[in-house]
């Protein structure tokens, strides 16, 4: 199967142009699609085509803009990376074969980087070093292809599909505006409807270091809205850690499970709290 990778970008030029030189140092993909969300900067030469599709908009629309993605691309196995993901050398192809023996969405593992641990000359052994595993998702050897233990395990950073399949489930669900559970709502989708959500073995992708918060205050209105049409469709709360951490500081009521109201915004004060520090790498 021929692959095509897709990524956002809004504003994150940097980080780009490190997704696109990992991809270079591979067996490239057929195609790269970048959803220009902001502003496209000019690219390198490379040695795949890439299509940038203008996509402007004043928030974050992960859901629509992915879909948007799918819609350009042309071949029958779809790559969806994050725009802050450094693919290792054998990325493509280890999640190209395995999306030709398994119809499911497949995530590969993730190797979380701290500040500064990307430069000019990277190199992939570095990265690999310093990369830390996510603490609640278990990956299988090299070459293996398991089941998710649950389908809220399933992360858009990094995951193929077939094509066929993805518009089989009608891709994310752009009802969900902004940034929040589109991605945990595709995987119960593809729960719900015999699409496994399966974990692969072996090659990373790197996850590069961008200024975060616990919780993600910058998203507070977005989380909160999908979190109530998540609950809505299927009954449970997604992303309860956050919407607990929004309680505590007051923003919605401490019942937030009995139906979210908002009380008011974050602070500024609240948001420089609430910032990781660039030695955490998530």
């Amino acid at each position: 199967m021929s692959a095509t990778v897709i990524t956002l970008n809004k504003g994150r030029d940097a980080h780009l142009a490190r997704l696109l030189e990992g991809l270079a140092r591979g067996a490239p993909p057929a195609a790269c699609i970048v959803v220009e969300i902001g502003d496209a900067a000019p690219l390198p030469r490379l040695p795949f085509p890439v299509e940038r599709v203008p996509f402007p908009h004043a928030g974050l629309p992960l859901a629509a803009a992915r879909n948007a993605g799918r819609r350009a691309a042309r071949t029958d196995t779809l790559i969806f990376l994050d725009v802050d993901c450094i693919p290792s050398a054998g990325l493509v192809a280890g999640l190209s074969r395995a999306v030709t023996e398994h119809d499911g969405l497949i995530c590969c593992e993730i190797g979380y980087l701290p500040a500064g641990a990307v430069t000019d000359g990277w190199r992939e052994t570095d990265l690999d070093r310093r990369g830390a595993p996510h603490p609640v998702r278990a990956f299988p050897p090299a070459g293996a292809v398991t089941a998710a233990p649950q389908p809220g395990l399933f992360w858009s950073l990094a995951f193929a599909v077939r094509a066929e399949t993805y518009d089989q489930l009608g891709g994310f669900d752009e009802s969900f505006s902004g940034y929040g559970a589109e991605d945990t709502d595709l995987a119960f989708r593809a729960e719900e409807a015999g699409v496994p959500i399966l974990f692969l073995g072996g090659p990373r992708a790197y996850h590069q270091h961008h200024p975060g918060f616990d919780p993600p205050l910058q998203h507070f209105r977005d989380i909160v809205a999908n979190a109530s049409r998540f609950h809505a469709r299927h009954g449970l709360w997604p992303m309860d850690g956050w919407l607990d951490g929004f309680a505590r500081l007051g923003l919605i009521a401490a019942d937030w499970r009995e139906g979210i109201a908002i009380r008011r915004d974050p602070t500024p004060e609240e948001m420089a709290a609430a910032r990781l520090p660039d030695d955490r790498p998530f």
